[in-house]
């Protein structure tokens, strides 16, 4: 079963009612990993502020990918205090308002798991400026240097980030936890690329592995993992 792992001092994270989000603190800087679904602001905001911090620490949101519950509250938190927004190149178009996300290919496990979210994404959430595009490979200024790492499948632009000095990474929806396993996410757009990014993702060495649903696991839980249901 997973559980019971430290997460690093500097990091915290944002449980919220659909999903959740990251906040890394470097001195009184913090980087988001992801924002939540339209209307997180406030939630984000009170999580800073048990920090001791308020809304204009956060200098840059990172998103692992488009899909509402990670970039909803984009526009809004960046509308704080015009934090620097970074998404894939394959992300921003839809990110930006200017294209609509593809549509999802649900297998009958996904169907079932969708049913029971409940989830309305017949309204997009508020379109956002993207600051900078990435497409993999690039270090960006936080946690001492965050590796970013393309894998598509969840979407055309998922990425992880991977922090080697505090040995965590991200994983975004590629990698998740339920019912205390760690597998393959659900709802990808090419199962395919998605299970090669899977398998590339959980093969790095860390300490922490942080999904955008379900509990944080070890490192060797992280390697310990199975595609599960998803994978088609």
């Amino acid at each position: 079963m997973i559980g019971g792992v430290d997460l690093p001092a500097s990091l915290q994270r944002i449980v919220l009612p659909f999903g959740q989000c990251y906040a890394w603190r470097d001195g009184d800087e913090v980087t988001l990993v992801d924002t939540g679904p339209p209307g997180s602001g406030e939630a984000v905001a009170a999580a800073l502020g048990g920090l001791g911090l308020d809304r204009d620490a956060v200098v840059r949101i990172v998103l692992t990918h488009h899909h509402p519950d990670h970039s909803g509250s984009a526009a809004e938190i960046r509308g704080w205090n015009g934090a620097e927004l970074v998404a894939h190149a394959a992300e921003t178009a839809v990110v930006r308002g200017e294209a609509a996300p593809p549509p999802l290919d649900l297998l009958p496990a996904e169907q079932q798991l969708w049913a029971q979210l409940g989830v309305d994404d017949s309204v997009p959430p508020p379109p956002c400026p993207v600051d900078r595009e990435v497409t993999g490979g690039e270090v960006l200024p936080f946690g001492g240097g965050a590796t970013v790492v393309h894998g598509p499948g969840h979407t055309p632009g998922s990425i992880a980030l991977h922090l080697p000095g505090p040995r965590v990474l991200f994983t975004g929806d590629t990698v998740a936890e339920s019912q205390g396993a760690v597998i393959l996410g659900p709802f990808n757009l090419d199962r395919q690329q998605a299970l090669a990014a899977f398998r590339r993702l959980i093969s790095f060495d860390v300490d922490v592995a942080l999904f955008g649903h379900g509990e944080p696991a070890s490192g060797p839980e992280l390697r310990a993992a199975v595609p599960g249901p998803f994978a088609g």
